[in-house]
């Protein structure tokens, strides 16, 4: 009898652990899924939803601390918060809404059920921490869309300072902006607090002068 309490103890984490990484397996597809707004300027190689979610990251990590938020928890919903894009792919939130081939409030719909479907009843910590950032429900969430947006500026200003992208791979945004500057100026708007406003100004401005030089 005891031999047999002993195995359903050990069946159970077995049957959960397959679930997880299923799950898991599923999510690492954002490794190969591209940031679509980079794919639309003609960006050579962009960078995966995956690497922008470590940037995220590590934003968190330098800047939490400055921002007044919990670290790990700030950390835990950065590697999350694109997670539904390995379900639905990666939909371009345009700085222009008018440009957006989905409305916002279809796109967090269609994210949540993508979300749902990846998970499929496992890690309901990450459904959570979702969650929590996707209605900026605390400050933490609130903070990690800062730095989703910083990070979105700052590889802006990496692919303006390397010319990684064609200048007439589509048209101005708004009717009025080419090159890259449609991710500053998009960032420059939705950025809501400190020290997120500071950062994404000095990389706005350096992003300027980048694209003032000659030639």
């Amino acid at each position: 009898m005891e031999d047999a309490d002993q195995a359903a103890r050990t069946d159970r984490p077995r049957e959960s652990h397959e679930s997880t990484l299923d799950a898991v397996l599923r999510a690492y597809r954002l490794k190969d899924e591209l940031r679509r707004g980079w794919v639309l300027r003609g960006v050579r190689a962009p960078e995966s939803v995956a690497a922008h979610a470590w940037g995220t990251a590590l934003l968190c990590l330098a800047f939490a601390e400055e921002a007044g938020v919990d670290r790990e928890r700030a950390l835990a919903i950065a590697t999350v918060h694109d997670l539904a894009e390995a379900e639905i792919g990666d939909i371009p939130a345009r700085a222009h809404p008018a440009e957006r081939a989905v409305a916002a409030d279809r796109k967090a719909q269609l994210e949540a059920e993508g979300l749902e479907r990846l998970l499929d009843g496992s890690l309901a910590e990450v459904w959570a921490l979702w969650r929590e950032y996707d209605a900026g429900a605390s400050p933490e969430a609130r903070f990690v869309r800062d730095m989703n947006l910083l990070d979105m500026a700052l590889q802006a200003l990496l692919y303006e300072q390397h010319g990684r992208y064609d200048v007439d791979a589509a048209p101005p945004s708004g009717g009025s902006r080419g090159h890259l500057d449609e991710f500053l100026v998009s960032a420059e708007r939705r950025m809501q607090g400190e020290p997120g406003r500071r950062l994404v100004a000095q990389v706005a401005s350096r992003y300027r002068r980048l694209r003032q030089r000659p030639g």
